[in-house]
């Protein structure tokens, strides 16, 4: 047990620990009742995947920089401000779509600022981790934040979809679950602020932000290791991450459980997401990267395709809890392995980068998984998706090392 949580021995850990613990609770609550209040309005794959290609489009377009922002000013500030810009989003929705104003264009407008606002907070809050551990317990802290983020998925959903049964209407219930988003922002407001550490060093003679953006990128070509992490977690984002963005329709047309049917799948991704977590943070320092990551990817393609093809509800649940487990065992071992290979003076860049690729390419993945799950259905865009991802994972089995 103390291997399992030896990160938390620090204070500033601590306090950021128990902020996100409850933000996180209410942002998967807005994930949930977003993607069905986008299918309620619409009941399409394709605006489901039009509306997460919205909301991720600006971690495309400014992640980068929002990485070399990260490396140039203190990064506590700068995550200060960004939720409380994220507080006022989620309340804008949540009063919206109470009053029954919310059209699908609210959605999509307020999503893309969402996103504007994260492609500049995920690249300091990933990397600020380190200054708050050091370099000793990074991968164990970086593991237990995956915990937290996926225990709040465990709990988030199950909370959404209790407030859209219960509330006199589910619109009313979506709103609910935004505007407790929106108070949840408070939590990892007042425990940032709490928090100490060094103060910023300031570089003289620092390029200006595009040339620093400009010379990450040339630190990952220069550094065939980093490519290789990141062109594998780009394929996943796009063809295994994607299939996310259709639980809804699954929910709905396949298992015929409506939205409670809808958090709960989502629930027992995040159970297995929570397994996958703590059992990183304590073998990640004892088993070698390569069988994490690529025996996480067999995991997902096989548990995500025998859901593709499940009829029977709980079934797929179990199924679901197996994807959870395979994804976050997948994603949590490259960050852990892009944190502890690079310079500290390129950690904010080589966040966003990996911000980028992970988020940045959830437009396409959205788009593609909509599209195909329009044209031919939701069970073949998955299986599709999961035989793209288990064919890279070989290709790069035999073109990585072998050691580790």
């Amino acid at each position: 047990m103390r291997t399992m949580f030896r990160a938390l021995r620090h204070r500033n850990f601590q306090l950021f620990f128990a902020g996100q613990a409850v933000s996180l609770i209410g942002t998967w609550m807005q994930n949930i009742a977003q993607g069905w209040l986008v299918y309620d309005l619409t009941h399409s794959a394709f605006w489901l995947g039009f509306i997460g290609f919205v909301g991720s489009l600006p971690a495309l377009l400014f992640s980068l920089i929002g990485g070399a922002v990260a490396d140039r000013v203190p990064k506590r500030p700068l995550i200060i401000f960004l939720q409380g810009v994220l507080l006022l989003l989620a309340l804008v929705l949540g009063l919206l779509t109470a009053y029954g104003w919310v059209k699908l264009w609210h959605v999509a407008a307020l999503g893309f600022l969402f996103g504007l606002a994260s492609a500049f907070e995920m690249p300091a809050r990933q990397a600020f981790i380190y200054d708050m551990v050091g370099r000793e317990d990074l991968g164990n802290a970086i593991a237990l934040n995956a915990a937290m983020f996926h225990g709040a998925r465990l709990i988030g959903p199950a909370i959404a979809g209790i407030l859209m049964i219960s509330a006199s209407s589910v619109l009313r219930g979506i709103g609910i679950c935004f505007l407790v988003n929106s108070v949840s922002y408070l939590a990892v407001i007042l425990c940032l602020s709490l928090i100490k550490v060094a103060p910023h060093k300031k570089e003289e003679g620092r390029p200006d932000v595009l040339q620093s953006t400009l010379d990450g990128l040339r630190y990952i070509r220069k550094t065939p290791s980093i490519f290789a992490v990141l062109a594998l977690v780009g394929i996943m984002t796009i063809f295994g991450w994607s299939s996310s963005v259709l639980m809804p329709i699954f929910a709905d047309q396949v298992l015929h459980s409506g939205p409670g049917g809808f958090a709960r799948l989502v629930s027992c991704n995040g159970l297995g997401a929570v397994i996958a977590a703590l059992t990183l943070a304590m073998v990640i320092d004892r088993v070698g990267p390569r069988s994490l990551s690529f025996g996480g990817i067999g995991i997902f393609c096989v548990s995500v395709v025998a859901m593709a093809l499940s009829t029977d509800f709980w079934f797929s649940a179990a199924c679901m809890v197996l994807t959870g487990f395979g994804l976050v065992t997948f994603f949590a071992t490259s960050i852990t392995t892009l944190q502890k290979q690079v310079p500290d003076h390129m950690r904010g860049r080589i966040m966003g980068i990996y911000s980028f690729v992970f988020f940045g390419f959830f437009p396409i993945a959205s788009l593609q998984a909509g599209t195909i799950a329009d044209w031919a259905g939701a069970p073949f865009a998955v299986i599709l998706g999961a035989v793209i991802c288990a064919l890279a994972a070989v290709i790069a089995a035999r073109l990585a090392p072998r050691s580790g």
